[in-house]
């Protein structure tokens, strides 16, 4: 079987299900595992992919995620008779299925059911951690110019929810809402999750935020983007992750 990834998420994944070698072509965000995907031809960003290199390499699957990758890509290769595989999942439960569709598609379906068992195991062990005790309220920033951060309809959100923690915006109407520093030290979370990517926030942030916020230094936390918004075979230690990220913070 050959495939293409033009998702960095679904590309560690297909490493972990034992299909690595059979990648025949990934995006230049492709980056993990490290020592593995160098090897592999490069076909573009997650945005602009090389659609005639993709056709030309004659794939029998691509794989793409519907935020990350264009509609109208995967519609071109569509057309050009390639076979697509693309989802969004938004939840732990969402996710361990995708991983299962996944594995199934790539017949490792014994390794998918792996990943997808440890996921919602995961899942389970931390919400009954976490039950009963204090919620931790928190934002997450996406990026900076404008600031910007997550609604309830995201992964991060649901990662962070169910490591008992309460997102002060997430009722807004946008998946990801522009938020003004004003509106964020009136909702006046217990933290401000910096996250590392898409926007690398680093710690001279964490310094510009609490000068210009007024907010204690101890209540911003650059926060890993690849375990809080990378799903798949990342999700079990993403789940541990954002409990762990979390339990810092309650009182």
């Amino acid at each position: 079987m050959k495939i293409v990834s033009l998702c960095p998420s679904l590309t560690e994944l297909v490493f972990d299900l034992g299909r690595g070698e059979e990648l025949v072509g990934i995006t230049k965000f492709c980056v993990h595992p490290a020592d593995r995907v160098g090897r592999v031809e490069k076909v573009g960003g997650t945005k602009d992919p090389r659609i005639g290199r993709i056709v030309e390499l004659a794939p029998d699957i691509v794989l793409l995620n519907e935020e990350e990758n264009r509609v109208e890509d995967a519609q071109a290769l569509e057309e050009a008779g390639v076979r697509c595989h693309a989802s969004l999942p938004r939840t732990v439960e969402e996710t361990a299925e995708m991983v299962r569709s996944i594995g199934a598609a790539l017949e490792a379906q014994g390794a998918g059911e792996r990943v997808a068992r440890d996921i919602l195991g995961r899942s389970a062990r931390v919400a009954e951690r976490v039950a009963g005790l204090p919620r931790v309220r928190w934002s997450y920033l996406i990026w900076r110019e404008p600031w910007m951060s997550v609604n309830r309809d995201t992964f991060a959100h649901a990662l962070l929810e169910l490591a008992g923690g309460t997102n002060v915006f997430a009722d807004e109407a946008e998946r990801y809402p522009e938020v003004t520093l004003e509106r964020l030290c009136a909702e006046d979370p217990d933290v401000v999750l910096l996250c590392t990517e898409p926007f690398p926030f680093a710690e001279k942030h964490v310094a510009e935020l609490a000068e210009e916020t007024g907010l204690g230094r101890e209540r911003f936390c650059i926060a890993d983007g690849e375990y809080l918004s990378w799903h798949g075979s990342r999700t079990p230690d993403g789940i541990d992750y954002a409990a762990a990220l979390l339990e810092r913070f309650r009182s």
